[in-house]
């Protein structure tokens, strides 16, 4: 009885929250829905970053390659090949997930502040392809996306927000289960002790491909999400500050912890738009949040709270009891 209950406080917190997102639009205007949906995005992105950097325990910053991968696949199929807005999403999404195998490669051979280098080296790759790469990407200026339409009926702001939270229940559903499986533990496994876990017969190498493709294929789709809600896709947005927060999003939240990323998301994207009526504020903000939360919340808002609520602890270490 013990161990069920934090399973079934989770379970209604979770159904709580879906019921709460889903009657937002009911009480929020355009602007408001706006940056919810910005914030479902983030949620994507910073699921896929934890896949590798808190799971996985690679030091990868590949993430807003990823997300910049996505964004472009989305917004390019749909002005060059005419694909509709559902068709363009899952194709950004496969493009990321393949994106994250070519990046997993090198984490095969090198690792920590090399694979840094190797992973922040390929996000400048890419950028600089989008600028340079004019007459498929339009170069610096970017370009912009066609009305987004689903199954023939333009999407207004509300069905927007309702497409992005589906996506992101499925994402972040799919995360779950991923990282509750024996996939999630053979992840884990490789972060503590490579050699161990390899004497245990787990397969290093492609645990680790299998991270990689998932954080792209997550990222990927947020990048695709990101473009339909701004309407315009441009390089200047996929640079280092971009991969400076999504690195934030998941220290803050929480490295390891699904619902701490989603917590970060939540802060990160939020308080701009709390604090756009100061000048100058946000940066403090900014900054005072991160020695706070380093300082004395060293796992993050979300190990802070898996601490004092046992409910929101990680099991990814659950026995099935009716195998035993």
């Amino acid at each position: 009885m013990d161990k069920a209950l934090p399973v079934s406080t989770m379970r209604y917190v979770v159904i709580i929250t879906l019921a709460l997102l889903m009657a937002l639009p009911l009480l929020a205007n355009d602007y408001q829905l706006f940056v919810a949906s910005t914030m479902l995005v983030y949620c994507l992105v910073a699921v896929g970053l934890n896949t590798v950097l808190g799971y996985l325990g690679q030091l990868a910053f590949a993430s807003a390659a990823f997300f910049g991968i996505g964004a472009y696949a989305a917004g390019l199929s749909m002005v060059h090949l005419g694909f509709g807005s559902l068709s363009a999403i899952l194709l950004a999404t496969v493009c990321g997930g393949l994106a994250g195998i070519l990046v997993g490669l090198p984490a095969l051979r090198v690792r920590g502040y090399y694979l840094a280098i190797i992973t922040l080296a390929f996000g400048e790759l890419m950028r600089w392809f989008y600028v340079h790469g004019d007459a498929i990407t339009y170069g610096s200026g970017g370009f912009n996306m066609p009305d987004v339409s689903l199954l023939g009926f333009a999407l207004s702001d509300m069905k927007k927000y309702y497409l992005f939270l589906f996506m992101v229940v499925i994402g972040v559903g799919a995360s779950a289960l991923l990282l509750h499986s024996r996939y999630g533990r053979a992840f884990v496994a490789v972060r503590n002790n490579e050699q161990a876990a390899g004497s245990l017969g787990i397969a290093v190498n492609r645990t680790k491909i299998i991270a990689f493709a998932w954080s792209g294929l997550i990222t990927g789709l947020a990048g695709a999400l990101y473009a339909v809600l701004n309407g315009r896709v441009s390089p200047d947005t996929f640079g280092i500050s971009q991969m400076l927060m999504h690195f934030v999003i998941v220290m803050i939240g929480g490295l390891g912890s699904l619902a701490g990323s989603m917590i970060g998301a939540v802060l990160l994207t939020g308080l701009p738009e709390l604090l756009r009526n100061f000048p100058g504020l946000e940066e403090i903000v900014f900054s005072a949040l991160l020695i706070v939360v380093l300082f004395f919340m060293p796992k993050g808002v979300g190990g802070f709270l898996a601490a004092h609520l046992p409910w929101m602890r990680e099991r990814l270490y659950r026995e099935d009891r009716r195998n035993a």
